[in-house]
């Protein structure tokens, strides 16, 4: 998979440094950076106005300007774009200026170096990521638009209304941990954010992801309470994430950085008070470290702090795969339901990673073809259904099916478009839109991701009579059988593994003919159904508790 490109754009006119800044830049795989020239401040203002600068290296003394007067006449051009000052002069008044104006950094050119440039960079665009769009998240304006929906046709209270269109506790932390080589010490964001607090422990994962904010946290917190309510489980909905990526961290750079993210958020932590789970990026292994992080400070050994954690710390039977398995379940249900023979039915399953990877063999085991699959670097497709075990081993082998040599390779965007009875989007969101929903062609689109479709696809698909398996319900058999791992750890049980996935089945059965009845009832789709279905509960608890004092 490739490393992600950043756009330089370096106004300087000293040949000799600028020959210096591209080789520095040029040592660096990860990110691989462009760099881009001006040699004076005219030509900087039309190149910015052009477009696609990711970041701004920018000397004080230029032919046609000098010293602050440099940056006050390029900032009102790039304000949104972070901007490096690259002088000789070392003067702190000149460097504080600068920063009150606006700039990232100030850095001294005789002391720059590959990695302090590198650095500053890297900091530089996450200051003016943190300050401008941690709100900015499309993926919680699509929980909020289906929310609203929800709870204008559903008449809810408008005071709770509000109150649930923005979580009750939302926590950043700029998180230290010590990098392996060269004694660096790496700073990244971090979030927790608990939703809902009435509902009793808050629940939710934590992923790592280089593009994880806090207004996505929010919005997975808030999926979170809509499924643990729909389907009745004690918790209200909470979810974590650190910007990073783990691609990129070594075995004890995670664990470092996982021991951090435990300590920091702490006094928010606890079987009684919040859950996490792994997530995008983290694994059993992480749920270990934290669990013993926690112990550690409380002075005794707390299993039901996290769930998720090897079975051998008091992991529960089922966990790993509960997403992909209640999703088939679920699948199976509707398909008898609408006469649909799952023996020899054509799937397709975009994602294989946790979720996508046990969806498809869950589904391949039921006996569905399963004809295409994808994960982040490749969509492969054989009409007479892959090996879907084959491709497994050789993700497990290579991280990933870039280079797998079964099937045809396709683009993603074709994938999404097979003909097939059965299409699972258990990767990222916003993947069905208005754009492509008129080109779907299935007759289950079963979400094992969280927000895959938007609202405009929705009223799409349901006109052209596509039934969808909304998110809140499908991929909800993950924190159902996290919910048995917590109940087994409080009371210090272990159950069979044919007892949990026969649980799980019956929550997962009684929540979909719940969303069905509602959905006649209020004749609205299965998404705003589940919606109602859940909203009606969380409402009904907040009007029971009251506000105090």
């Amino acid at each position: 998979m490739a490393s992600k490109h950043i756009t330089v754009l370096l106004v300087e006119d000293n040949p000799l440094y600028v020959r210096l800044i591209q080789r520095l830049l040029g040592r660096s795989d990860h990110p691989i950076f462009d760099v881009q020239t001006a040699g004076n401040l005219g030509d900087a203002i039309d190149r910015i106005g052009k477009g696609g600068i990711d970041i701004i290296l920018l000397d004080l003394m230029l032919p046609d300007s000098s010293a602050l007067d440099t940056f006050y006449r390029l900032h009102p051009h790039a304000l949104d774009t972070p901007i490096i000052i690259q002088s000789a002069m070392d003067d702190v008044t000149l460097a504080s200026k600068a920063v009150e104006g606006g700039a990232q950094d100030y850095l001294l050119k005789d002391s720059i170096n590959g990695v302090s440039l590198v650095r500053s960079i890297h900091y530089a665009m996450e200051r003016k990521h943190a300050r401008g769009a941690e709100w900015s998240s499309a993926m919680l304006h699509l929980a909020q638009q289906q929310f609203l929906k929800a709870a204008y046709i559903a008449g809810l209270d408008d005071n709770i209304r509000q109150r649930l269109l923005f979580p009750e506790r939302a926590q950043i932390a700029a998180l230290p941990f010590k990098r392996d080589e060269g004694g660096h010490v790496e700073t990244v964001f971090a979030y927790r954010v608990q939703h809902v607090l009435t509902m009793g422990p808050t629940k939710g994962g934590i992923r790592y992801h280089p593009e994880v904010n806090l207004g996505e946290v929010a919005a997975l917190a808030m999926w979170m309470t809509w499924k643990c309510a729909l389907t009745k489980l004690p918790f209200g909905g909470a979810k974590g994430g650190i910007r990073v990526d783990p691609a990129m961290l070594s075995w004890g750079e995670m664990e470092r950085l996982s021991r951090r993210y435990t300590s920091q958020f702490i006094d928010i932590l606890g079987p009684d008070r919040d859950i996490p789970a792994p997530d995008m990026g983290t694994d059993a292994q992480v749920m270990a470290w934290i669990m013993d992080t926690y112990s550690e400070h409380v002075g005794h050994s707390v299993p039901s702090v996290v769930t998720g954690k090897p079975i051998v710390l008091g992991g529960s039977q089922g966990r790993h795969e509960a997403t992909g398995r209640g999703l088939v379940y679920l699948i199976e249900d509707l398909c008898d339901q609408m006469h649909i023979n799952l023996q020899g039915a054509r799937a397709v399953v975009q994602g294989f990673g946790n979720v996508g990877a046990h969806a498809a063999t869950f589904l391949a085991e039921a006996g569905a073809k399963v004809i295409g699959v994808s994960d982040v670097s490749a969509a492969l497709y054989d009409g007479n259904g892959l090996p879907v075990q084959k491709l497994r081993e050789f993700a497990f082998q290579n991280r990933l099916l870039w280079n797998c040599p079964i099937g045809e390779k396709i683009s993603r965007q074709e994938l999404l478009e097979l003909d097939c009875e059965i299409l699972a989007p258990c990767a990222l969101q916003n993947q069905i839109t208005a754009d492509n929903a008129g080109r779907i062609r299935c007759q289950i689109l079963a979400e094992g991701a969280n927000g895959p479709t938007t609202l405009e696809a929705d009223e799409i698909l349901k006109e052209r009579g596509i039934t969808v398996l909304p998110d809140i319900l499908s991929n909800a058999g993950g924190v159902i059988v996290s919910y048995f791992e917590w109940v087994q750890g409080l009371q210090n049980l272990m159950w069979p593994i044919e007892e949990i996935n026969a649980r799980m089945r019956s929550i997962l059965t009684d929540a979909l003919g719940r969303t069905q009845r509602r959905a006649s009832a209020e004749k609205v789709d299965l998404r705003t159904a589940a919606m109602i279905e859940a909203l009606s509960r969380v409402g009904d608890a907040n009007m029971l508790r009251g506000i105090y004092p």
